[in-house]
């Protein structure tokens, strides 16, 4: 990474201005190695605070606690054979307790940080705008108010009201394009218009931003890990990591646990109504967290195992049965324990996906209990209250009958129907889609998408992180005259 001195002495000065130090990847993953004048700070500070201490909070291991917390060995959830109907345990990280409420914030850092580290970007001369479906564009406009950088939010606009009031409130211009989930297009050309005519701008694409990629390798992936080990039993093994698409960085996580255990399976998942990798299909839908009729630059589809498309009408179902109080009735007549129940908000509506994709991949291998499979809860629905209000309004109360007719047709008749196991071939046809999307469309070189066919691409790429450590540490240097840790 070429280092760029000017630029990288203005925006260490402005870090200087307002108290900012940089965690590296490497304290994002583990915060015993956080300095404790940090750790004595975040007692005082909540966790959507816009204070540049929460910058250490970007990880999977913060207490569970709006205000004031440390951190822990990771959050999640392990899902009872009484509500999945499998044998397979299925344990989902969970993602609430980021700054935001979302993991994206991470994706943001991974995207923003290396750049800004290395003068590749300018916070007092440019924009940093975030091109998302929902939660990247909120993290991204989080991680710039904490290190002083102007936002620009670029999202559709059927996205939940919340995402567009918290960017207002947060100080971010926002830009809705038409459409809805699967409408990513419309979000490229909004950036290529940017591009001609806002030459202070710098674009942050999830989609090909490497970066993104590299923060869930490292980070979610070793959280996954360490969370696996810290619920397997001895004979139990990592059977698969199911994740939803999206943006194909949280996915980044499996090519880890791969090398922890190069059995594990990696399944992703995406809506049956834009059944993309499925059957190179296309069309909207209403699973909010991840964008589709494309196969993004940043997917190393080479080591994915399989695919699978769940219905985003099982997944509002879902969402009303785990949160509505019939639906919650339901579910502990049905035998499931009152208090894992109770935690079901803890599943935004992407995170619902995950959990049946999860299902259909235990029962598509016949897993049993010692097969663990992992996923993440990437939001929670702190974020989608207005879409409850929305079935509400337009289907009408949630009645007992309604909620058991959903736990037996959208849970207990999960099988493995629209689920493909990838060949070779399969792998290709995929890899090749991108050539519609980032060739003809997004101006890359078909010698770069040959690149990413190569597995020691990938090893190289998520190797990057030591190196950009290096220049955290370095830049914070820079930073430090007058300024002690997270003074």
């Amino acid at each position: 990474m070429q280092i760029d001195e000017s630029v990288r002495s203005r925006a260490a000065e402005r870090c200087r201005e307002r108290g900012v130090v940089i965690p590296t990847f490497a304290q994002l993953d583990d915060p015993s190695l956080i300095p404790a004048p940090v750790h004595a700070r975040l007692a005082d500070v909540g966790l959507w605070d816009v204070d540049p201490i929460n910058l250490f909070r970007i990880t999977w291991r913060n207490e569970p606690v709006e205000h004031g917390g440390r951190f822990n060995d990771g959050n999640f959830i392990e899902f009872p054979s009484e509500l999945t109907g499998v044998d397979a345990r299925i344990v989902g990280l969970v993602g609430k307790w980021f700054p935001t409420g979302a993991h994206k914030v991470g994706a943001g850092f991974g995207c923003l940080v290396p750049r800004l580290v290395s003068g590749a970007f300018d916070p007092t001369r440019q924009k940093a705008v975030w091109p998302s479906t929902g939660n990247y564009c909120r993290g991204g406009a989080f991680d710039c108010a904490l290190l002083g950088c102007d936002a620009i939010g670029i999202l559709p606009e059927e996205m939940s009201r919340e995402r567009f009031t918290w960017l207002a409130e947060i100080g971010a211009e926002i830009i809705a394009t038409p459409g809805c989930e699967s409408n990513v297009k419309e979000i490229y050309d909004k950036c290529w218009e940017i591009r001609r005519t806002r030459p202070d701008c710098v674009i942050f694409n999830q989609f090909e931003e490497l970066g993104n990629s590299v923060w869930h390798h490292h980070v979610t992936g070793r959280a996954l890990e360490r969370v696996f080990r810290t619920v397997a039993g001895e004979r139990d093994r990592l059977a698969a990591f199911v994740s939803a698409t999206g943006s194909a960085g949280t996915i980044a996580a499996g090519d880890y646990l791969k090398t922890v255990d190069p059995s594990t399976r990696i399944v992703a998942a995406e809506a049956l109504q834009c059944p993309t990798l499925l059957r190179a299909g296309f069309g909207a839908h209403a699973i909010e967290g991840i964008g589709d009729k494309h196969v993004p630059w940043i997917h190393n589809v080479r080591n994915t195992d399989v695919v699978c498309a769940i219905d985003d009408q099982a997944c509002l179902a879902l969402m009303r049965l785990f949160n509505e109080p019939a639906g919650r009735d339901a579910l502990v007549a049905h035998g499931v324990d009152a208090d894992l129940v109770g935690s079901l908000d803890l599943l935004g509506i992407s995170c619902i996906c995950n959990l049946a994709a999860s299902i259909k991949t235990a029962r598509h291998f016949g897993l049993g209990s010692g097969d663990v499979v992992m996923t993440v809860l990437t939001d929670s629905m702190q974020l989608y209250g207005s879409r409850l209000e929305e079935l509400a309004a337009s289907e009408g109360p949630y009645r007992p009958e309604t909620a058991w007719r959903h736990l037996g047709r959208y849970l207990e008749a999960i099988t493995d129907d629209h689920l493909r196991e990838l060949t070779h071939v399969d792998r290709r046809a995929l890899h090749n889609l991108k050539y519609f999307t980032w060739v003809e469309q997004q101006q890359r070189s078909v010698e770069d998408l040959e690149r990413l066919w190569d597995p020691g691409f990938w090893t190289h790429t998520y190797a990057q992180v030591d190196a950009w450590d290096r220049l955290i540490e370095a830049f914070n240097e820079c930073v430090s005259a007058g300024v002690g840790a997270g003074s």
